[in-house]
């Protein structure tokens, strides 16, 4: 027998380049609707278990503290949603260029924008957390809380230790995306399932047994975001990814971070002033929530609620931000190959899932508020179950349209118009609904507050809808005009 059988049979042989590269092809040739069920399943599954890092808290702090401690874990919301936005931009970002250079068979530089991620989202990382530790009081000033808040207490005790983790939040989040971008949605799940199912058990572990209070909740957040963070990264480096993470071969270039940035803009722009608006939020249940609830703790009740309330919606949209997450590989894959007509029908097709998921979790919420509102006070007060429950009914009144939105807006990054896609990202949540806020809680106070989100629902849902009948008359002339050629 020759040495080189001998090496052959003792050496177990490397699957070729293509054959790892598949995953990432079938983008462009297996069924629409097989892949778009393929790739959104997980993606729902992973941001529903990833929703519940910050739900999970909500629910035993308000079962296991009380429910002003979560009107605390309101204020330290918007900070939280900062941290998020960064994990989207270089996340979201690096993922569109990957799925997008693999899609043209530029593999080598689809890898360079994975390894530019893994740095951009450590640096920030370390960044947010230095900065938000050496100004912690400055930044607890600015939450929104009226003076002598009890929540604001509670906020503090919290923010102080969630913060430790913000690298381990960025990169697990913001890798998931990379990872799913490469053909791989089933990983991306496993990461966030690990990490959510870690927090439900260490939650009820430090608040109920340590007790630990809203200090135990924030422990274990971080801990779950390290285990997550830790099984994603191991999988880019040693797993069967198209491509690999490889640190010490990173280079760094103004160009591929520009292009990154560029191509996570659009939800960066939008997790930003959603920050902005939940301080808005924040301040006007200070402002307006005494005199609205008759209680002299009605500011301090009303951000309990509004805590509750958007944990609901959250859990709502989730599975609608798992489908833009899901369809978005497909649609860059072959925006990139210039398969024009599948992702049309990749495109309608979310649109029709995200629609479906919205109005269910309108009737939902319109027929059973008080139901939703108890799992995360059982023992609350009677102003904040008045509250929260009329607050809940208006908020979702035209919420059918949000899939629309939230899949629209993505369409315009696929095609190269970030631009666009920034603004009808930031139409609702800034152009309608804070100008709504300003002037509608002036008028109507708390209740008026409240009324914005739906008028600026309606507003949005138009003039997308306009922009959008544009976009695909153009994805359609391009599709016919390759068919010609």
């Amino acid at each position: 027998m020759s040495d080189t059988n001998i090496r052959n049979e003792a050496e177990p042989s490397k699957p070729p380049v293509r054959q790892r590269v598949d995953a990432a092809d079938r983008l462009g040739t297996e069924p629409v609707g097989r892949l778009l069920i393929r790739f959104s399943i997980p993606a729902i599954t992973g941001m529903l278990v990833n929703a519940l890092y910050n739900v999970v808290d909500r629910i035993f702090v308000g079962r296991g503290v009380n429910e002003i401690a979560l009107g605390g874990l309101s204020l330290v919301l918007p900070l939280m949603t900062i941290s998020m936005a960064f994990a989207m931009l270089f996340g979201i970002g690096s993922a569109n260029m990957i799925s997008m250079r693999l899609g043209q068979g530029r593999r080598q530089e689809a890898e360079n924008a994975l390894n530019h991620c893994f740095v951009l989202l450590v640096v920030m990382g370390l960044l947010l957390m230095g900065l938000g530790l050496i100004f912690l009081e400055p930044l607890l000033s600015i939450l929104g809380a009226q003076e002598g808040s009890e929540a604001l207490d509670y906020a503090r005790s919290y923010l102080r230790i969630i913060l430790y983790g913000s690298p381990f939040m960025l990169v697990g989040f913001g890798f998931s995306h990379c990872t799913r971008a490469q053909g791989f949605p089933t990983i991306t799940m496993i990461s966030m399932i690990l990490g959510a199912g870690l927090n439900m058990i260490l939650d009820p572990v430090f608040i109920f047994i340590f007790h630990w209070g809203v200090e135990g909740a924030a422990w274990a957040t971080i801990i779950s975001q390290l285990a997550s963070a830790v099984w994603i990264l191991l999988f880019n480096i040693r797993g069967e990814a198209v491509i690999k993470l490889r640190p010490r071969s990173f280079k760094p270039h103004l160009g591929t971070i520009v292009q990154i940035m560029a191509f996570g803009s659009a939800q960066f722009l939008l997790q930003f002033i959603m920050s902005g608006v939940q301080l808005l939020y924040n301040t006007s249940m200070g402002w307006y929530g005494a005199a609205a609830l008759g209680v002299a703790n009605g500011g301090d009740i009303a951000l309990s609620g509004m805590n509750i309330n958007g944990s609901i919606t959250m859990l709502i949209l989730m599975p609608v931000f798992g489908i833009n997450q899901g369809v978005q590989p497909i649609l860059g894959y072959n925006y990139g190959a210039k398969k024009f007509n599948r992702v049309l029908r990749a495109y309608l097709g979310a649109i029709a899932a995200a629609t479906v998921i919205c109005t269910l979790g309108f009737i939902i919420g319109e027929i059973f508020p008080l139901t939703l509102v108890k799992l995360f006070a059982p023992d609350g007060s009677p102003p904040l179950f008045r509250f929260s429950v009329w607050a809940l009914r208006v908020a979702l009144l035209l919420f059918p349209l949000n899939g629309f939105q939230i899949v629209s807006a993505n369409m315009f990054v696929v095609t190269g118009r970030p631009k666009i896609s920034i603004f009808l990202t930031t139409l609702r949540q800034f152009i309608a609904l804070i100008p709504c806020m300003l002037i509608f809680g002036k008028v109507w106070g708390l209740w008026g507050v409240i009324a914005a989100a739906p008028v600026a629902d309606g507003f949005s849902f138009l003039l997308t809808t306009v922009m959008i009948l544009f976009e695909l008359k153009k994805l359609r002339a391009a599709g016919r005009e390759r068919l010609a050629g």
